[in-house]
Formats: structure tokens, sequence, C-alpha cells
């Protein structure tokens, strides 16, 4: 349970994007096993804004047990130089009870300028609401979206099964730097650093639909993904959770299914375990679950758990291919890009095709 602490000094300041900065920093004391340096990532909203030179303290843990961290330690603080103490309005605390919990201003809170919208807000009024298990899916909802119905407002949901820090994700970065591709970042539960704060999926649905004027959400973790590789040891889970959040508001679930022909494991292959599990177990209400039609006769057998409780939609893919491919940011799962994975890009493409064309 003991964080893996080093500390060092910034070398040099690097890459940054939104939230976000890369360092390297040059440890102090070491063990035989740390490198002289080690590239890490802060957080200016949270540490402040880090400048060569600077004393750093690290959280190293992820980065020597060589988790999905991206190949980062984490500043934990800039001891000689502290951000000066926050102003403003909110009370919602994140990251709870832990070194680094930060409060913030959720969107249905008194000193909210959205609170009058939300204080009452109970139906999402029949909207569309894609769901997938991860981050990685998320660009390619989008090119299904954006190839289905140019113009669509289209919001994220990102909930805290995996990374917490919104500005983790350079994807998320680049898209909301895009004109037309994101109306907007809504961080539910502990997950914090989106446009707007909810504390929870209900909240969060409901923020998206009537702060930020959505006409479609989408819902997904942050990067990374937490798992035991055993059936209900994943956080994938919180798939199925979500489809009861949406159909209880009066959204429209639609499931975005975890198909892949790559993935060493075979708990993954076809289609994974995870999407079994979260929607033939957990899910109790029924949603749209969209299938590529050219993948649909291959997956038959593996399909048959979810015929009945959901609506299997077959989706003609016609242009899906070059929508994914003009895709403004890298598309990436496990470290497999478009072509090393098709089937996995394809089925978020076609989740996000029908839930289109269901405005």
């Amino acid at each position: 349970m003991v964080i893996r602490w080093r500390a060092g000094s910034v070398e040099s300041v690097g890459r940054r994007w939104r939230g976000a900065v890369e360092l390297e920093v040059r440890l102090d004391r070491r063990t035989p096993d740390d490198p002289a340096s080690v590239r890490a990532l802060a957080y200016p909203a949270i540490v402040g804004e880090p400048h060569e030179g600077d004393r750093v303290l690290l959280n190293a843990t992820a980065l020597a047990l060589g988790l999905g961290t991206g190949g980062y330690a984490l500043v934990v603080a800039l001891p000689d130089r502290l951000p000066p103490d926050p102003s403003g309005p909110g009370h919602i605390v994140k990251s709870r009870y832990t070194p680094l919990q930060t409060v913030t201003l959720a969107a249905d809170e008194e000193d909210s300028p959205f609170r009058s919208s939300l204080e009452r807000a109970d139906d999402l009024g029949g909207m569309p609401v894609v769901l997938a298990d991860l981050h990685s899916a998320l660009p390619a909802i989008l090119a299904g979206v954006t190839a289905t119905r140019p113009g669509t407002r289209v919001a994220y949901v990102m909930t805290d099964g995996g990374a917490l820090p919104a500005w983790f994700s350079r994807t998320l970065s680049e898209l909301t730097e895009l004109p037309g591709h994101l109306a907007g970042i809504v961080t539910a539960g502990q997950a914090y650093g989106g446009d707007l704060e909810a504390v929870n999926v209900h909240s969060a649905l409901l923020a998206a639909r009537y702060a930020l004027d959505a006409e479609l959400t989408i819902v997904a973790q942050g990067p990374g993904n937490l798992g035991t590789g055993t059936i209900w040891g994943y956080s994938g889970v919180a798939v199925g959770e979500a489809v009861n959040a949406v159909a209880t508001l009066g959204g429209r679930p639609v499931g975005s299914l975890r198909i892949s022909d790559a993935d060493p494991r075979d708990r993954h292959r076809g289609v994974s375990h995870h999407s079994l599990t979260a929607y033939a177990r957990v899910a109790l209400v029924p949603a749209d679950l969209p299938v590529p039609a050219p993948l649909a006769a291959g997956l038959a057998s593996e399909l048959a758990p979810l015929q009945g409780k959901h609506r299997l939609v077959e989706v003609d893919c016609a242009g899906l291919d070059e929508a994914l491919r003009a895709s403004p940011v890298k598309l990436s799962t496990m470290g497999r890009g478009l072509d090393a994975d098709y089937a996995y890009f394809l089925a978020a493409a076609a989740a996000g095709r029908h839930a289109a064309a269901l405005l």
C-alpha cells in the first residue's frame, strides 16, 4: 500500500496539452534500479506551474510497476513553490480523503451558473447515449456520429473507472481544441478536470443534456482500464450500470460492443467477456447493441446471450472506413491502431452511426 516516493529537480519542460505538462526530472537519491532521470507529468491546476530547476516530489509507483500511466511518474507537489490558495465557489470534493483531494464546483450545485436549469432536471428527453467500455472507443464513436449526422452536438461523460483527471487524455485535449467534435466534457464521480463536474453518472448525463445542450452523449471511463482477468473484476462493469442510469432518466441507451480480432487474450477475442457480462448480467433494461453488418454472421453465436434482453441492430458500415481513417486524433487501443484491430474500431463507429440515426 506504500507509495514509491521519489524527489528530484526539473531538467526540462516538454510538451503540454489541456491541463497537463510533461517534465524531465533528474532524481535525487535513487535505488539501484532507478534511472538517472524520469519522464513525469504535472497537472498545473493541482500542483502549480512547474519550471526548470524546480524541486519536485514524485509518485513513481505505477511507473516502477510498469502500469498504464503512459510511462510517467506523477508530480505530487512543488514543495518550494506551492500554488496560491484557490478562490471561488464549489464544495464538491473529489479524490476524497486522499492527500490530493481537490474541491470542484458541480454543475448542479447552488453557485453554479447552471443551477436553475439542472435543479429540477429529471429526464433526458430520449437523448441517445452511447456507452463504451474503453476510452479508446471515443474517437471512433465520434467518427461514426459525424459520418452519419454532421454537426451533431456531442458531449462526453467521463466516469472514474480509469484515469481520474481528464487532463491525462491527449485525445480529449485534441478533440476539444478542434471545432465541431465535442461540445464539452463532464467528469463524473471521483473523476475531475472536465468542463463541468458531476457527483455521479446520473447528474453528469443531465448536465450534458441541459448545461452543454448535447443532442447525443458518449459515456466511457478515462484512459486506462482496471482488471484482474476474472469475470467480475474489471472497471468496465460500470457500462451495464450506465445503461440502467440512461434508461432511468428517459434516455436511449446504445451499447458499443467491445469486439476484437487481434487481442491476444482469449477472453477478449470476438465479443469481449466485458461486453457480455456488462450487458447480459449488469444491465437490467434493454439497450440497442449495434453490430457492424460485415461482422454480424461471424459473431452470431457469441451474441446469442444478448438476444431477447437487448435489441441487436445490424449497422450498414458504408463510409465508416473512410470516416475512421479521417479521424483527427490517433486511433489506438491497447497499443493497436486501426488496421491492427479493425473490428474494435468498426464496432465503435457503428455504435456512433446508430445513435446518430436515432436523432
